[in-house]
């Protein structure tokens, strides 16, 4: 890497933003001030268009990372007396189910394997035989993987049910399509440092507007307090405590990037082109991705390590971040991973530089053998 240049970041979040966007943080803001409050009504009115949630959605956003927001969201939306069905294949979705038993709430989950997804079928089957649930919190994109769940299916099944639907778009809202006005969603939780390529510190959830009205009372937290905030917010245009005044002006030009691009089609697009290009280009060095092509999200890929005893990942990583690239290590117990991201202000022809930098890596370590190790039984 050239020295005082800027590594790549090709990770779930924090992730590569663009010149504009940081130099968007050389400015300092008053808390109260009336143009700062300003950003904050037009990101608000704008991530809702996002999911096409004008008239029945709002936009609540939070101090704090994206956990912060999935934690308020569940907090707020299920009541203390609310049961929530969480199906799980990965590393956040088994986060909510560890907020949901310091919550104090009611939960279950169905289980499934990290390259599986679960159904439609298998959430309305599960809502029938427990009439006890009265919501179901699902993670759209598992970056544990990065496989895809099926958020239409799933939306549909609980509206045959007619449980709530809290979803964590965290690694998927601005990239993948998100309805609520096609399937119903009570939440959609997401934050600033993922695909909108903002910088992290700020969360948000975009809720039903009567949802959020019936919420009082039911969050245990004053600081992740959703109806008050909003309702702080909509006398005031102020949030009620000291917001991350550099991060909010950061993420409405990261916004205006992502609407000049052409949104969540454009947006989309352009992450589908670089998954693609990293993982034909990964294959012909001899990695396998851990999940089929079916099912991959283009926000992460889990590639399996090497089984050579020349790899390390320590090594490997060190080795590839100082040819300007940085990878994140694998979320998976039973084999050997790592994971390298597709999201950012980056383009395929960045995902043909890192295969480059991964290949020279190799060459230098003398990894030659690139079947992954088995699993242990």
């Amino acid at each position: 890497m050239i020295l005082g240049q800027e590594p790549i970041l090709l990770t779930p979040g924090p992730l590569t933003t663009s010149p504009a966007t940081k130099q968007a943080m050389l400015r300092d803001w008053g808390s109260w001030d009336a143009s700062f409050n300003a950003i904050t009504g037009s990101i608000c009115k704008d991530l809702v268009d996002v999911v096409h949630g004008a008239g029945t959605h709002v936009c609540v956003p939070l101090q704090g990372s994206g956990t912060f927001s999935v934690e308020a969201a569940i907090a707020n939306v299920v009541p203390r007396t609310g049961k929530v069905l969480v199906p799980q294949n990965g590393a956040y979705c088994q986060r909510i189910l560890k907020i949901l038993g310091y919550l104090g709430r009611a939960h279950v989950a169905i289980d499934m394997p990290e390259d599986q997804y679960p159904t439609g079928e298998m959430v309305e089957k599960a809502l029938a035989a427990d009439p006890s649930i009265t919501h179901v919190a699902q993670v759209h994109c598992e970056t544990g993987t990065g496989i895809l769940n099926p958020l239409a299916d799933i939306a549909a099944a609980c509206a045959r049910r007619k449980v709530g639907l809290i979803v964590d778009a965290m690694s998927s809202f601005g990239a993948l399509e998100i309805d609520v006005s096609k399937y119903p969603v009570d939440a959609v939780v997401a934050a600033s440092g993922k695909c909108i390529e903002g910088v992290p510190g700020m969360g948000f959830v975009i809720v039903k507007r009567d949802v959020l009205e019936k919420s009082q009372g039911n969050s245990h937290s004053l600081a992740m307090d959703l109806f008050d905030q909003w309702t702080y917010m909509q006398k005031t245009t102020q949030w009620r405590f000291t917001p991350p005044t550099h991060v909010v002006a950061a993420f409405r030009v990261a916004l205006d990037q992502f609407l000049a691009e052409g949104g969540q089609p454009a947006r989309g697009a352009r992450y589908a082109k670089n998954c693609e290009t990293l993982v034909e280009g990964m294959a012909s060095l001899g990695f396998r991705p851990f999940l089929p092509k079916a099912i991959q999200a283009p926000v992460i890929v889990t590639f399996h390590a090497p089984g050579d005893p020349a790899y390390g990942f320590k090594d490997f990583y060190e080795r590839v971040k100082a040819r300007g690239y940085v990878l994140y290590p694998g979320k998976l117990t039973q084999v050997e991973t790592f994971r390298v991201g597709c999201i950012g202000a980056i383009d395929a022809n960045e995902m043909r530089n890192v295969v480059s930098a991964v290949s020279q890596t190799l060459a230098d370590m003398g990894v030659r053998k690139m079947e992954p190790l088995k699993a242990a039984a």
